[in-house]
């Protein structure tokens, strides 16, 4: 059954490659558009989370006290060490594609609570770049789901931590959400001194019928897949490692 997913899945992202047929099917089927930034009028959700904004800092504040001791994003999925395989580029996770990270959950109730409400939230953590952190030019693989972050630490000067997505440059405002689609090219930099904190989702991209049905399978199977399984692993053993701490 691993070998059969783990075929599946690497099928799936060869159908996905740039400009591939399925990622302008599911571009023509968008009922937001096909757009390399999104309004936040198109994710209602979203305001409430800006709302709360302040309650989320404060939770996070909590976390932040053993950053040094947060996985990072390497550690917990290994196909990110391309784009991240230094110590710069901290996690803390609450879910991924199924799994839900039940004691980083119980640390921040009401993140949780506010982020349970989200439909069609797949991924949420608190994405930490240190001092110095840049990621390399990427895109994402799966059209499927949208990128949203909520700015929560932004340092200054603001044009030395920014995201490029194409040829587009935005900035980072805490409180309020940057939403895109992460299958365009982007690349990110943090060349201030202080740490640069993003609530960071993926959500299921809105579909007309019946394409949101073959989204929905698709979603299904990146769920049961070895990556998330062996993202799931690492996570659960750095947590143990953790709580003895």
């Amino acid at each position: 059954m691993k070998g059969l997913l783990d075929i599946t899945v690497k099928n799936l992202e060869k159908l996905v490659t740039k400009d591939s047929w399925l990622e302008n099917l599911v571009a023509k089927n968008s009922l937001v558009g096909d757009s390399i930034f999104f309004n936040v009028e198109q994710f209602p959700w979203a305001k409430e989370l800006e709302a709360n904004s302040g309650i989320i800092r404060q939770e996070l504040k909590q976390v932040l006290e053993r950053v040094d001791d947060l996985p990072n994003f390497q550690d917990i999925s290994k196909r990110q060490s391309r784009i991240a395989n230094d110590n710069r580029w901290k996690t803390y996770f609450f879910y991924a594609f199924g799994f839900k990270a039940t004691k980083n959950c119980d640390r921040c109730p009401e993140t949780t609570k506010l982020l349970e409400k989200i439909p069609g939230m797949k991924v949420a953590f608190f994405s930490i770049l240190a001092p110095g952190k840049h990621i390399p030019r990427h895109r994402g693989k799966h059209k499927g789901v949208i990128r949203y972050h909520l700015g929560l630490i932004v340092p200054q000067p603001k044009e030395n931590c920014r995201i490029q997505v194409e040829d587009q440059v935005r900035y980072w405002e805490e409180g309020k959400s940057l939403i895109f689609d992460d299958t365009f090219y982007h690349e990110v930099w943090n060349d201030t001194d202080g740490y640069r904190v993003v609530l960071f989702l993926d959500i299921v991209r809105p579909l007309k019928f019946p394409l949101s049905l073959v989204n929905w399978l698709g979603n299904k199977l990146i769920t049961a897949s070895p990556v998330i399984q062996e993202a799931k692993a690492s996570h659960n053993a750095w947590e143990e490692k953790f709580e003895k701490n």
